[in-house]
């Protein structure tokens, strides 16, 4: 059974940094294509940003130049670095593969204060 674990949010100030990380089980990670999400409140699950199981990556526009997706296959563990965080930053961050084909994890709550 494949699990998705996910860790490191909180809340935060404006400008402020965090480091998510994902920890998967169950499943060969090293050969995913991975993705965190976000979901915002009262908006639909967002893709925000893509690793290849080569390591090649990709970022939503609204996030790019600011976030920073990285993955430990030794650790099967995925990686999300948050800087400059903005309001609309706020979302319950999951990961899954791309496309998502797992049942999602709890996610870990980022929020973001003015």
């Amino acid at each position: 059974q494949v699990r998705l674990v996910e860790s490191g949010g909180g809340l935060v100030q404006t400008g402020g940094s965090l480091r998510l990380s994902c920890a998967v089980s169950g499943t060969i990670f090293s050969i995913k294509a991975m993705g965190w999400y976000r979901q915002a409140p009262g908006k639909q699950r967002e893709r925000v940003a893509y690793s290849s199981s080569a390591g090649s990556t990709s970022y939503a526009d609204s996030v790019k130049g600011r976030f920073t997706i990285s993955r430990d296959n030794a650790k099967n563990t995925l990686y999300l670095r948050m800087v400059s965080l903005k309001p609309e930053d706020t979302g319950v961050y999951h990961c899954n593969t791309v496309p998502e084909y797992y049942d999602w994890g709890q996610g870990t709550q980022v929020t973001v204060s003015t």
